[in-house]
């Protein structure tokens, strides 16, 4: 009988635009084969192809069908490889519904979708904005599009990393912030996990469980105590 095939684990890159996402997607999935010897790939982002296809940006009525083909695409690399990047999932889509429509009508079906990816990686807005395609819309936008997806995912109780720094900097950080993730995988070889364990000894425990961390450097905590405080000066 032959052997059932395993869908692979998906770690989803986020964030404002030009802030590294498909930068990062395409050099981790060549560094996280060589440290593990599974199969990796990563899958760029819909959004681009569609509208260098069609010469434009998305209407309100066409953005679900780009939310799901990024969401098929993403899982059908997933049945053929161990670790796919994914860079952007449906959740930006509805990120960017809201901001540029004012509707929240692909929240619930993102956030769903986003819960079945084994880690979230949020890039953060220290990288300078570069015009690229007619996807982009402006520096202008990163700040509300990062406070949006911070407060989609902290609402919905969504484990997340924020990846900072540029170049190998960069690269490094997201590597450090999967190590808990990959190495629930076993190695198809012995000894390819080495430094994934030895940068796992050196890292402090990963907190999940956010309503107890207390971590004063803790993205997810910061981003909570900002929300209680606007909400207070709302009251006052």
């Amino acid at each position: 009988m032959p052997e059932q095939q395993q869908t692979g684990r998906v770690i989803a890159l986020v964030g404002a635009e030009s802030t590294g996402k498909s930068t990062l997607a395409a050099a981790l999935a060549p560094r996280v084969a060589e440290l593990t010897g599974w199969p990796c790939t990563w899958v760029p982002e819909y959004l681009r192809e569609w509208c260098d296809a069609q010469g434009r940006t998305p209407r309100e009525a066409e953005q679900e069908a780009i939310a799901l083909e990024q969401a098929r695409r993403i899982e059908l690399a997933a049945a053929t490889h161990a670790v796919v990047l994914a860079d952007t999932t449906p959740l930006m889509t509805a990120v960017y519904h809201r901001q540029v429509f004012g509707s929240q009508a692909l929240d619930a079906m993102a956030l769903a979708w986003q819960r079945r990816c084994a880690l979230t990686l949020l890039t953060a807005l220290d990288l300078p904005w570069e015009p690229d395609g007619l996807q982009r819309d402006g520096p202008q936008v990163r700040a509300p599009v990062d406070n949006r997806l911070r407060e989609l995912l902290v609402g919905a109780g969504l484990a997340f990393a924020v990846v900072s720094g540029s170049g190998p900097r960069r690269l490094e950080a997201a590597l450090d912030a999967m190590v808990p993730v990959l190495r629930l995988r076993r190695a198809p070889r012995t000894g390819l996990l080495t430094r994934l364990q030895d940068r796992d000894a050196a890292q402090p425990a990963w907190l999940w469980a956010c309503d107890s961390c207390d971590q004063p450097d803790c993205e997810h905590t910061a981003f909570q105590q900002r929300i209680r405080t606007a909400g207070s000066l709302q009251r006052s």
